[in-house]
C-alpha cells in the first residue's frame, strides 16, 4: 500500500514539474512574452497621450497612471486586431506556442466576418493583457528574487522593507527570493493555460464558417462520387465487353476466323462508344456546360447497348414502355446508366446468360426490372476484388431522383433480381 502511495505521490509530482518547467511550459513563457513586447507600443503611446496627467512626483499617483496607460492601451490593440491578417498571425503563433490541446481547432486563414474579427480581436487583448503580466513579472520579479537569494547588496534593504509591509509575514532573503520565483512560474503556467483552453474559442472558426467548409465539402465529396458512378457505369462497362469479346476472339481465331472478325469489330465499335462516354465524363470533371441536353446517354440509346451486349452472348428479352422518349432528360439519362449498370453486372457475374429487362411508364413514375438467372460462377472467373460500387451507385443515383432500388435474389433463389423506381416529374 505504501508503495502504490509512493508511486501515485511521484507520478503528481513529475505532473507538476511537467507543467510547471517541461517543454510546454517553456513555450508558453516564450508566447506570453511575445504577447507582453506586442503591447508594448500600444503602452508607450497611452504614456504620451497620458503624460499630461503626470504632473507630479508621487508614487502612487505614478503607479496609477501605469495601470491606468495599460487598460488604455487595449482598446486601441483590439482595435488594430479588426484587421482580418491578425487571426491567421494569432493562430499560427497559437498552434506553435501556446500548444492547445486541439491544434487543428485553430482557424488558418483571415477572419472573413465581423463575428470571426471581433473573437480575434478578443484573443489578440486577452494574449497582450496575460503577456503584459507575465513580462512584467519576469522583468521586474526575476532580478528581484536573485539578489535575494544571492544576498547581493540590496537584500537587506528588500528584506526589512518586506517586514515593515508584512509584519506577520516574516522571510529570509533566500525564502522570499524563492517564493517570488515559484509566483512568477504559477503565474506563468496559469495564464499559459488559460490561454490554450480559449485559442479553440476565438481563434476556431466561427459557426457560419464551419457550416461554409461542410457546404463545400459536401459539393466536392457529390462531385466525386458523380463523377465515379460515370467512369464506373460506362467506361467499366465498356472495358467488360471488350474483354469478354476479345477473350471470346481469341478461343475462336483460327476455328473460326469470322466470328473473331466479328468480335474484333464490336471491340472496336464499344472502344469507340468508350471514347465517348469519356468525353462525356471529362465534360463533368471540368464543368463544362452542355446546355439543356443530358449529360450522357439516355434511354433513346438503349438499343445500341442492347446490340453491343448480344455481340458477347447476352440476350436480353426486352419489354420497353411507349413514351421513354418524352421523359426528361436527367431522369432517362440515370435510368440509362442504371440499366447499363445491371447488364453490365449480368455480364461481369452471369456471363452469356439470358436476361430479360421490362422498363415501365405509368402514372409519373419510371419502373425498371432485370432479372438474370442466378448460377455459380463459372471455372475462370472469379469475382473481383474490390466490387459493389455498382449497386451503390445505382442507390446514389435513385436516391438523388428521390426514388428507390431494390437487389438481391429472388425468393425462389433461382434468379437474380434489380428493381428500381424513379419518379418522372421534373
Amino acid at each position: 500500500m505504501n508503495t502504490g502511495a509512493q508511486v501515485r505521490r511521484q507520478g503528481r509530482i513529475r505532473r507538476t514539474a511537467e507543467t510547471l518547467f517541461g517543454r510546454r511550459a517553456r513555450l508558453r513563457w516564450v508566447h506570453l512574452v511575445l504577447g507582453g513586447a506586442l503591447l508594448m507600443p500600444y503602452w508607450l503611446l497611452s504614456q504620451v497621450l497620458l503624460g499630461a496627467l503626470n504632473n507630479n512626483q508621487s508614487h502612487l499617483r505614478q503607479l496609477l497612471l501605469q495601470l491606468l496607460s495599460v487598460g488604455t492601451s487595449l482598446p486601441m490593440a483590439a482595435v488594430t486586431a479588426l484587421l482580418p491578417t491578425v487571426r491567421t498571425l494569432e493562430s499560427a503563433a497559437a498552434r506553435a506556442l501556446c500548444t492547445p490541446d486541439r491544434p487543428e481547432a485553430l482557424a488558418t486563414g483571415p477572419a472573413r466576418s465581423w463575428a470571426a474579427r471581433r473573437r480575434a480581436a478578443g484573443w489578440y487583448v486577452l494574449h497582450l493583457f496575460l503577456g503584459g503580466v507575465v513580462s512584467g513579472m519576469t522583468l521586474a520579479g526575476a532580478p528581484f528574487a536573485v539578489v535575494l537569494i544571492l544576498d547581493l547588496p540590496g537584500a537587506n534593504d528588500l528584506t526589512h522593507y518586506w517586514e515593515r509591509g508584512f509584519p506577520g509575514w516574516m522571510l529570509t532573503g533566500v525564502a522570499l527570493g524563492l517564493a517570488v520565483l515559484a509566483l512568477i512560474v504559477g503565474t506563468n503556467a496559469a495564464c499559459g493555460a488559460l490561454l490554450a483552453r480559449w485559442a479553440p474559442v476565438l481563434l476556431g472558426p466561427t459557426p457560419e464558417e464551419r457550416l461554409a467548409v461542410a457546404e463545400r465539402r459536401a459539393a466536392v465529396l457529390a462531385q466525386r462520387n458523380r463523377l465515379a458512378r460515370e467512369l464506373h457505369d460506362s467506361v467499366g462497362h465498356a472495358l467488360s465487353a471488350v474483354g469478354i469479346q476479345a477473350s471470346a476472339a481469341a478461343r475462336v481465331l483460327r476455328s473460326d476466323p469470322d466470328f473473331a472478325a466479328e468480335a474484333l469489330a464490336a471491340i472496336e465499335e464499344t472502344a469507340r462508344a468508350a471514347v465517348t462516354e469519356l468525353d462525356t465524363v471529362l465534360g463533368l470533371l471540368r464543368e463544362e456546360d452542355t446546355g439543356d441536353g443530358p449529360a450522357g446517354p439516355t434511354l433513346a440509346g438503349l438499343d445500341d447497348l442492347l446490340r453491343q451486349l448480344a455481340r458477347t452472348g447476352v440476350r436480353v428479352d426486352t419489354e420497353l414502355s411507349p413514351g421513354l422518349d418524352r421523359l426528361p432528360p436527367a431522369v432517362s439519362c440515370e435510368a440509362y446508366r442504371i440499366v447499363q449498370e445491371g447488364l453490365t453486372n449480368v455480364l461481369r457475374h452471369a456471363g452469356p446468360a439470358p436476361a430479360a429487362l421490362r422498363v415501365a411508364l405509368a402514372d409519373g413514375r419510371l419502373d425498371i426490372r432485370l432479372t438474370n438467372p442466378l448460377d455459380s460462377p463459372r471455372p475462370g472467373r472469379p469475382s473481383r476484388p474490390g466490387g459493389g460500387r455498382g449497386l451503390r451507385g445505382i442507390e446514389e443515383r435513385t436516391a438523388a431522383l428521390r426514388g428507390g432500388s431494390e437487389a438481391g435474389p429472388a425468393e425462389d433463389g433461382t434468379a437474380w433480381r434489380l428493381a428500381v423506381w424513379l419518379p418522372t416529374g421534373r
